[in-house]
């Protein structure tokens, strides 16, 4: 498979709560609680029971290593069955601010060392 990442992901083992941003209301449908399994500056990977749709949007916060929240909006691009069942989720931000990809950039380099 053709690598497309634009960041290199790292891996990252925190929990993070989707909530689905629709056209028509801000916030609709529950939260969804997810198991991260890895993040970038451009996105993140995630494992979820939960049935999200491709190009869907969501609002989530992040709590990183440093136990700081991270808050950004994502779009679902990518999902794969897993054999134990559930779904495998690749998504790209498509809302962050420059602090909080600076923190990721920062793990990133102590995660190098």
């Amino acid at each position: 498979m053709e690598e497309r990442r634009k960041h290199k992901r790292l891996d990252l083992e925190v929990m993070v709560e989707l909530e689905r941003l629709d056209e028509e209301s801000v916030t609709t449908l529950k939260y969804v609680h997810v198991e991260v399994t890895d993040i970038s500056r451009s996105g993140l990977g995630f494992k979820s029971k939960a049935d999200l749709e491709i190009g869907s949007y969501y609002d989530t916060r992040i709590q990183i290593w440093t136990k700081e929240v991270v808050d950004a909006v994502i779009e679902i691009v990518r999902r794969d069955a897993l054999p134990e069942g559930g779904y495998k989720y690749g998504c790209r931000f498509i809302g962050m601010t420059d602090t909080d990809a600076l923190k990721i950039d920062i793990y990133q380099i102590f995660n190098d060392l």
